[in-house]
Parts: structure tokens; sequence; C-alpha cells
């Protein structure tokens, strides 16, 4: 099977519907990564020839997802800010990004001045930020679902919905959350790779 061509920023671009000026500040987003890469390895270095697919559009995929309404959008091992931080320049408000590494969460706060995206970076472990209720609850590539779900939990309500991207061992990895608490969600097959599953996850309980 041939490989499919890198993802460029006017293939996002026409994928996503952004802006011209979105695009811009998502570009000033990828240059710092970039150029921070060297010294923080803030994402898999074999993904870096298709940072546009890989990581951009893998995160963006998710808005379709956000409730227009969305206040409070709380991102758990934010990283290098997939996908919280694209979600913020494009648009979502109240994004809080949760990320213990503190060179990491420099990178983060450093993207934010320089693309005005105004999130808040909480330089913290995720049981050390204070409980409160989100709209919409995050994770990309933290931790396997029997892990992550009672984290994403202390931020999720009645109303509020989780948003995770997981690879090809969802199936096997919803068996196991099973043993642990039950879920309500669907599954939406990713945008960037037909494997791959995007986890909507509606309620959270014992």
């Amino acid at each position: 099977m041939a490989e499919t061509a890198p993802l460029g920023p006017e293939g996002f671009a026409a994928a996503t519907s952004v802006s011209r000026e979105t695009l811009e500040r998502l570009q000033v987003y990828a240059d710092l990564l970039v150029k921070w890469q060297t010294s923080l390895n803030l994402v898999g270095p074999s993904t870096l020839g298709d940072l546009w697919r890989r990581h951009m559009l893998d995160s963006a995929q998710l808005l379709r997802f956000v409730p227009p309404d969305t206040r409070c959008l709380v991102d758990l091992g934010s990283g290098a800010g997939f996908p919280g931080l694209v979600l913020a320049i494009m648009g979502v408000k109240g994004v809080e990004l949760v990320e213990s590494d503190q060179k990491e969460a420099v990178f983060l706060r450093e993207v934010s001045r320089e693309t005005g995206a105004g999130v808040t970076v909480h330089a913290c472990r995720i049981e050390k930020l204070e409980e409160k209720e989100a709209d919409v609850v995050t994770a990309r590539a933290l931790a396997p679902l029997d892990r992550l779900v009672p984290m994403m939990s202390r931020f999720m309500g009645d109303n509020s919905i989780g948003l995770v991207p997981k690879g090809a061992d969802v199936e096997a990895e919803l068996a196991r959350v099973s043993l642990v608490c039950h879920l309500s969600y669907t599954c939406h097959t990713s945008m960037t790779d037909p494997c791959s599953t995007i986890l909507v996850i509606n309620n959270v309980w014992s």
C-alpha cells in the first residue's frame, strides 16, 4: 500500500474550513513546536514529518463534538497542547490545560502568548487540581481507559461530555474499563486514521 503524502497547512485548512487568520495562528504553533522539539521532545520524532495530520488535524477533528455553548474545556495531560491548545486556537472558550511537566507547561504558555489563545495552564498533577464541572473534558494519549475515566470523572457533571481519541485497541480498553465503572458513549471513526476512534463519553457512573 502506498504511503499517504504528508498533510500541509493548506490541506489542513481544506479539511477543517478554518479561516486564514486561524491557520496563521496554528502555523505559529507548529513553528514553535518544531523549535522546542529539539530540547523537550514534545512529540514522537517520527510524527514531525506529518505534523499537520498526526497532531493538528487529529486534534481539530474533535471540534465537531464540542457543544457551541461550551464555556469550560479541561484538557488532561496536555503535553505539547494536543488537543486542547488546537481547540482553543480554533475558538473554543475557557480552555484549561493540565500538565505536570514544568518545562512543557512553559512551552504551553509561550504558545498561548504567541498565538493569543488565552488558555489557562495548570502546571500540576491532575489529582492536585481542584475538582470542577467542565462542559467538555479531553485527553489524548494519556492513559488506558480504566485509569483515564476515573480521572476524567472528577471534572464531569450530568451535562458534561468526554472526548478521547483512541487507537485500534479501543474495544479491549472498553472491556477493561467496564470492570471499574460504567460508561454511556458513542464511537466515531477518526478522520486521520480509519483504524482509530473518537470516543464521546456522555455519562460515567459506578
